[in-house]
This record gives C-alpha cells, structure tokens and sequence, in this order.
C-alpha cells in the first residue's frame, strides 16, 4: 500500500525521525492456531485441503503451536479485489485473478502464507480499508481450504487501530480464527499517542496470556544508519518500546520496514556507489536495533519494499531479496515478508512512479520477488 507521504513533513519537523512508511502492517502477529479460540464465534470450520506446495521451514503444516519463522508476503487486500464476489484476488499474472480458486492457491509453489492487510479503527468495530468485516467471512473459508496460513495486519501509514478493552480484542481475534491463523500484526506508524500506544500493548498482553499459541507483532519504521550512531527506531518506535516494557510483555516480535531510507548517507543507511544498498542496510537495521535495543536477531523480521521506493532513490532489487534472505536464513531471524504481492509485476509502457500494482523495475517476471525470497529462505 502506498503511503501518503507524512514522513516527508515529519522528517523535516521531527529531528531524525525514519521516514514512515506504507499503510499496511500492524505487528501483532499470532500463530496458526490448533483449536478453536474458548467462546469464540464464527470460525470457518473448514478443514484444509492437501497441498502440493511444499511449505518453507517453520510454516504450519495444518494445526499447532505459532511457527518460529514466517515467510509471507504482503496483501493488500483492496487492490484487485473481485467486486462481485469479495474474493481477494492480484492482478500479478495480467487479469485479476483470486488467491483461492476451486479450493486451491493460486500462489507459487511453496508460498503458503500471506499477511491481510489493513484492519483499522477501534478492536471488534474494525474495518478493512473502510470496506465491511464481511471480508473475512468471504474469504477465510478459502484460505483454510487451499492451506494458505494468513496474518491479520492492522494500521499501517494511512490508518490507525486502536484497541480500549479486552473484550474488543477478544471479538477481534475471535473474527479471524481458524486453523491457518497465524497471528496478528500491529503496524504503527501514525504518531499515535503513547496512551493510545500503551492501551493496545497492554490488550496484547492480556490477549498473549489467554492465547499463547498465537504470533504477535510490531511493525515500525527503521534507518539503516552505518556511522555508528546505531539511530534504529523513530519516535513512533520508541513509544511501542517503551509501552511493551512498561506492560511487562515478553513474547512479541518487532518487524522493521526496511524501506524509504531517505538521502544515501551513513546516517540513514549503509551507502555504497553513492546509493543506499538495500540489502546491507536492511541487515544494519536488524544489527542497530539489536543492539541498541536488545531485541534477539530471533524475535526481528524485516519487510523491505520491492523495487522502487517512495524515496525513489531507494530501490530495492533481487539480488538485494537474496542478501537479505540468506541473512535472515544464517541469523535464525523471526521472519522476512515484502510490500507487496500486488507489486510483483514489471510496470506496463506509460507507468511512471511508484505504483501499488508493479515494482518499477524492468525484467523481473510476475512473482519474480515471491520466488527470489522463497528459494534464498529454503
């Protein structure tokens, strides 16, 4: 999803300030859940189908305790979206086409998950790009049947999720629930309050401890400095590292958007051939909050944004997609995911800019990205 640019004001307002990035992620990220959530409603019920995809390390095979490592692209689930059916579907191949057709994945093989964003506005009252909660009702029976594990991700750069009472979260968790849950992803990126900030971390909290077999995450912008400063997190950062410690909550995963770097110099990432290298800065990023932070290389994921930026300076490659999956790989990291599925696509004649529907780049092949991560990840 295409950010609203903010971050350029806020950059020059705010000092060192990352630059924010697309509205997608949340990080609250739960785990492929084994049963049914105690007084829950509404799950799908559907069994899932068997698969030929072969699913990478640390993927849920069908039920059972949040895997370790997660591999999944993001969806922005209002870009291609059938009309008439509700089916989320891309555009990457040429005609829009669902994720799930007669009960199987239309992914590659081997991409067995997928991150749902964006749900906004306050826990249980959500909404999906304003669009009716009904979504879930129309597509999850699907993703169950096709064995495609998702993540719920809320916020992001252009929208905000807040969440005031444990019974809210309860009725929000309790609408996505199935067998190929994974968790939940809370991207915060909007300047929210740190009462706002501490609200949600502690209904995190409370949630973790009721179900601790499901994956929650944080989402938040990142430099990739190289001078030494270890600068990591923007103040929207420090806010959530300030309100997970006040709250006391320990199993949680901080997943960096490492994109939008800004100017090329060491102050905001690792600069080489007077360009910002992507993919040793993504790795500094993991390094500087690590760090300075204390955060376990096991509990950090990263999510760049393929090809061009919206600093479109910045511009992420495949051979950048395969330094930063062997790095996660050797460093036993949390996860590694993409803005976005939908961006996987050469740009047609006549797009010029950053798109929500091609990466910018020449001669990379539709899902070319997908498959980069998913073979340097194996």
């Amino acid at each position: 999803m295409r950010p609203d640019r903010i971050w350029l004001r806020m950059r020059r307002d705010s000092e060192r300030s990352p630059v924010r990035r697309f509205g997608r992620l949340i990080a609250f990220v739960c785990s492929g859940l084994g049963v049914g959530l105690a007084g829950c409603v509404g799950s799908t019920g559907v069994e899932p189908a068997s698969s030929s995809n072969q699913p990478l390390r640390g993927s849920i095979s069908s039920r059972g305790a949040a895997p370790h490592f997660v591999y999944s692209p993001y969806k922005h689930v209002s870009v291609a979206l059938a009309s008439d059916s509700g089916a989320i579907s891309t555009a990457v191949a040429g005609a829009p086409t669902p994720i799930v057709v007669n009960g199987r994945s239309t992914l590659p093989p081997g991409v067995t998950a997928l991150t749902l964003a964006f749900a906004t506005g306050e826990c249980g009252t959500e909404t999906w790009d304003g669009m009716a909660r009904q979504l879930a009702t129309a597509n999850l029976p699907g993703l169950v049947q096709a064995g495609i594990d998702y993540i719920i991700s809320t916020g992001g750069e252009a929208g905000v999720f807040t969440c005031t009472t444990d019974a809210g979260m309860e009725a929000f968790i309790a609408r996505y629930v199935s067998p190929r849950l994974i968790g939940f992803d809370f991207d915060i990126e909007r300047g929210q309050s740190a009462e706002i900030v501490a609200s949600l971390v502690r209904r995190i909290k409370a949630a973790k401890e009721r179900h601790p077999e499901l994956r929650f995450s944080f989402t938040l912008a990142t430099w990739g400095a190289s001078d030494g400063s270890l600068a990591s997190l923007n103040d929207d950062g420090q806010r959530v590292m300030q309100a997970i410690r006040a709250a006391g909550l320990t199993d949680y995963y901080i997943n960096l958007m490492v994109m939008d770097y800004g100017e090329a110099i060491p102050r905001n990432c690792v600069v080489a051939s007077a360009v910002c290298d992507m993919g040793q800065s993504a790795i500094q990023a993991a390094r500087n909050l690590n760090s300075r932070f204390g955060v376990p290389m096991s509990r950090i994921e990263l999510t760049p944004m393929i090809g061009v930026n919206d600093v479109v300076a910045n511009v992420f490659t495949l051979e950048d997609a395969q330094v930063l999956a062997r790095f996660a790989r050797e460093s036993a990291m949390g996860g590694v995911h993409f803005w976005s599925l939908d961006r996987d696509a050469a740009c047609p004649a006549g797009v010029s800019g950053v798109s929500s529907t091609c990466s910018g780049l020449t001669g990379v092949p539709g899902f070319g990205f997908t498959t980069a991560f998913r073979d340097a990840l194996r």
